[in-house]
């Protein structure tokens, strides 16, 4: 049941009783962590793995030795047990480093689920091709909770209390988010961007669903009031440095921002001057946010990250203007930043309630390892869905064209071989995501959670956040316009 409350998406309303109980199962299905246990079937197996897991648990992967025959591979006796090899499909995606027996678990039960999905009823058909699309460790929560409640009221044994809390608490914050929404239009609007910077992106609402991945939690709306409003204002950044500003304009705009004083702005060609008006306004209302709660101190970190955001963004324009050839490891040292993770993961935090100390702020910015991990799962998915687009017109090279020149390799070898440094960066976030954790978990999950946009929003090879296809709006239209009916 603990798996059905989580996946519906109304675990928050009962996270004591959750973390009481997978306390016990830890401590009396498991010798010491060990993967020792009287558990012998491979579903059960497989869940309480993923389970114990999610939460923390450093449970041993030997739990699955006892499915595998004398060479060592998965028994060929478990293929016929779709559950079983569903359970371990999704267990195997919080692997770490070093764990042979979950890469095995994942190459066994990915071959036999492909080659049986066709073969499937419903509903396990639909939840077999979803999740070899979208696996439970990297889909959105909020995303994934939508589309779990359609699953599991299909289900005949399926529980009609909880089935109708899931129903009620996901209609009730839908209305609180479409408010939210509501609310950021009216000061999108009143930018009047369309107008002044035509040039740039309207991605207000899927600026706001991507912050919604992160923080769907009804208590965090001040933390998603601040969250939207810089990644809009990020990705106008952007396009500033990316499209439409010239060098020396661009020049004169960056020092503008490091020096992050008001009185610049008579320096700047008026385009600019429009943006550098709304960005200090929104920087200046999260200091009057922060000042009524006592948490001033924050500001200073909210603003040290959009300056490092900017210097990346001239990094990359001065490597094209100087027409620089960067090496993969220059390219990434720069890259990493500008992908906007740090810059979303330390608003995150300043907007958050009192569990986030000056030391959680002060760790997150000295790049932490999950926070670099979660970068670079972004900055190569990001570069793997849009490089020949960017090359088909004047823009820096990307990793695919960095790693080919630095290691002599074709693109496709260089495409698999960056895919392959995703999975690898999965692994350091799993394992970031393992007590003891540096800072508190939920401030943890908040990173895992943008990760999780990323792979939700680069996934197949496309951009789903600046060309929002009818993926990302059908995704939009689930989780912030459809009512549970």
């Amino acid at each position: 049941m603990i798996d059905q409350i989580q996946r519906l998406g109304i675990a928050h309303h009962f996270a004591s009783e959750i973390d009481h109980v997978l306390k016990q199962l830890s401590e009396t299905c498991f010798v010491h962590n060990t993967g020792d246990s009287d558990i012998n079937d491979l579903y059960t197996a497989a869940l309480l793995f993923r389970l114990l897991r999610q939460h923390g648990y450093r449970i041993s992967s030997d739990i699955f030795n006892k499915f595998m025959d004398a060479s060592g591979k998965f028994s060929e006796k478990h293929a016929s047990d779709v559950q079983g090899v569903l359970s371990l499909y999704e267990a195997s995606h919080l692997s770490v480093h070093g764990e042979d027996v979950l890469d095995k678990a994942l190459s066994f039960s990915s071959t036999h689920l492909e080659s049986i999905k066709e073969q499937l009823s419903a509903p396990l058909t639909t939840q077999v091709h979803h999740a070899l699309k979208q696996t439970i460790r990297r889909g959105i929560p909020r995303l994934e909770a939508r589309r779990y409640i359609s699953i599991y009221e299909a289900e005949p044994s399926h529980n009609e209390a909880i089935m109708s809390l899931a129903k009620l608490d996901f209609n009730r914050l839908q209305k609180q988010h479409q408010e939210e929404l509501f609310d950021l239009a009216r000061w999108w609007m009143g930018l009047d961007f369309k107008m002044k910077l035509p040039f740039a992106r309207d991605r207000l609402v899927e600026g706001y669903f991507w912050i919604l991945g992160i923080h769907f939690e009804p208590e965090l709306a001040v933390a998603r009031r601040m969250m939207t409003k810089v990644i809009a204002l990020t990705s106008v950044l952007d396009d500033i440095y990316d499209v439409y500003g010239t060098y020396e304009e661009l020049e004169l705009f960056t020092q503008a921002i490091q020096r992050w004083d008001i009185d610049c702005i008579k320096e700047l060609p008026w385009y600019m001057q429009v943006f550098y008006k709304a960005l200090i306004d929104v920087y200046v209302e999260i200091e009057e946010i922060l000042a009524c709660k006592g948490r001033s101190y924050r500001l200073y970190y909210a603003i040290e990250a959009m300056k490092r955001q900017a210097n990346s963004y001239f990094a990359e324009a001065k490597w094209l203007h100087q027409q620089h050839k960067p090496t993969m490891d220059e390219y990434m040292s720069i890259a990493l930043a500008s992908g906007g993770h740090e810059l979303l993961a330390i608003t995150s935090f300043v907007g958050m309630p009192d569990i986030v100390t000056k030391d959680d702020l002060d760790w997150l910015f000295n790049d932490p390892k999950i926070l670099k991990a979660s970068a670079i799962i972004g900055r190569l998915m990001d570069d793997l869905a849009t490089h020949k687009f960017k090359q088909s017109r004047q823009h820096a090279d990307s990793a695919v064209q960095c790693y080919m020149r630095q290691h002599g390799v074709t693109e496709q070898e260089a495409e698999n071989d960056l895919r392959k440094q995703v999975e690898d960066a999965w692994k350091d976030v799993n394992e970031e995501c393992l007590h003891p954790t540096t800072i508190a978990m939920p401030l943890i999950v908040g990173i895992l959670n943008l990760t999780r946009v990323i792979d939700v929003l680069y996934k197949d090879g496309r951009d789903h956040y600046t060309n929002p296809h009818i993926t990302m709006k059908d995704h939009i239209k689930s989780v912030l316009m459809d009512p549970v009916q």
